[in-house]
């Protein structure tokens, strides 16, 4: 493939799309703000605004990274919050091929990070990778041999809601406590503090107060990263990855801590295995969805 593949990120705050090269390189970018309370259609309709705008340049079908569980084989949503009110059930791969005139395929946002991440990032060169992306909530994705692992319903690698101490009293985003979400994420240093202080404040407010000193504030992040490292080091041993990478918002503040925990706790036999920071940053999703889009089979043959 010689011309470049347009990639479209849909989050429950923003949606961009970006020309992506053959070497994950990202050559021109679009974003707007997701008209997430308008509905899906609306949506939908930002995207392909967005994405028709990069296509003149651009060749074979179009990768989107979205919000939700992904049903891989139809490119639907399975499921998703309320961050986009009705996505639940939106066909978003028939709905966007039927607006752009051209196929498209459709991951979980956290996956096409990870693919990202892969392919142009921190997990370049490495064929068994785990990405753990740390932001308002806390997702994952495993990436074998170039591919992201789906599972039986597209949901493989939701780290966020595995069991994780010091969480007992926390509320996840799937509505129960006691989650890795809810201590190691935006939300959970946000509900962590509440207890603590009485004060309501953001998580990125968590992690600023952290950094100037607060002393409640280093707490709250102190544990919620050692918790995260803890976790990811038990997870290396059932998954057996190359490298583990960590990405999103919250990553800086709590890596320091989930670093430590990390190496203290990992097995012996994977002490190779690295903790290491994402490096794409916002461009991870919209890389990853033109990756997948360059995967089709039929693109690969005629273009490859």
């Amino acid at each position: 493939m010689t011309t470049p593949v347009v990639g479209i990120d849909i989050g429950g705050t923003k949606t961009a799309a970006a020309l992506v090269d053959r070497d994950g390189q990202v050559l021109e970018r679009r974003e707007v703000p997701t008209p997430a309370r308008s509905g899906p259609g609306a949506v939908l309709d930002a995207a392909a605004r967005l994405a028709t705008d990069l296509l003149g340049a651009a060749d074979g079908p179009v990768g989107v990274g979205t919000a939700g569980t992904v049903d891989p084989a139809t490119g639907g949503i399975r499921y998703a919050t309320d961050s986009l009110p009705g996505w639940t059930g939106t066909p978003v791969a028939a709905a966007l091929a039927a607006r752009l005139g051209r196929p498209v395929r459709v991951t979980n946002d956290v996956n096409a990070a990870a693919l990202g991440e892969c392919w142009a990032g921190a997990g370049r060169d490495r064929a068994q990778v785990l990405l753990v992306a740390v932001g308002t909530g806390l997702g994952g994705a495993v990436v074998r041999n170039g591919r992201v692992e789906a599972g039986a319903r597209g949901a493989a690698g939701e780290v966020g809601h595995l069991p994780a101490p010091g969480a007992e009293r926390l509320r996840c985003g799937c509505g129960r406590y006691g989650h890795l979400e809810a201590i190691a994420s935006g939300s959970g240093l946000a509900a962590a503090y509440s207890i603590e202080t009485g004060t309501r404040v953001t998580g990125r407010t968590v992690a600023d107060r952290a950094a100037a000193g607060d002393g409640v504030a280093q707490g709250v992040v102190e544990r919620a990263g050692s918790v995260l490292g803890a976790a990811l080091a038990g997870l290396v041993a059932l998954l057996d990855p190359e490298a583990v990478l960590v990405a999103g918002g919250a990553a800086g503040a709590l890596l320091p801590a989930a670093s430590a925990a990390y190496s203290a706790e990992l097995p012996a036999g994977w002490a190779d295995v690295p903790l290491l920071p994402a490096t794409l940053g916002a461009d991870a999703v919209v890389v990853g969805a033109a990756r997948l889009a360059i995967d089709r089979p039929d693109f690969e043959r005629t273009n490859g």
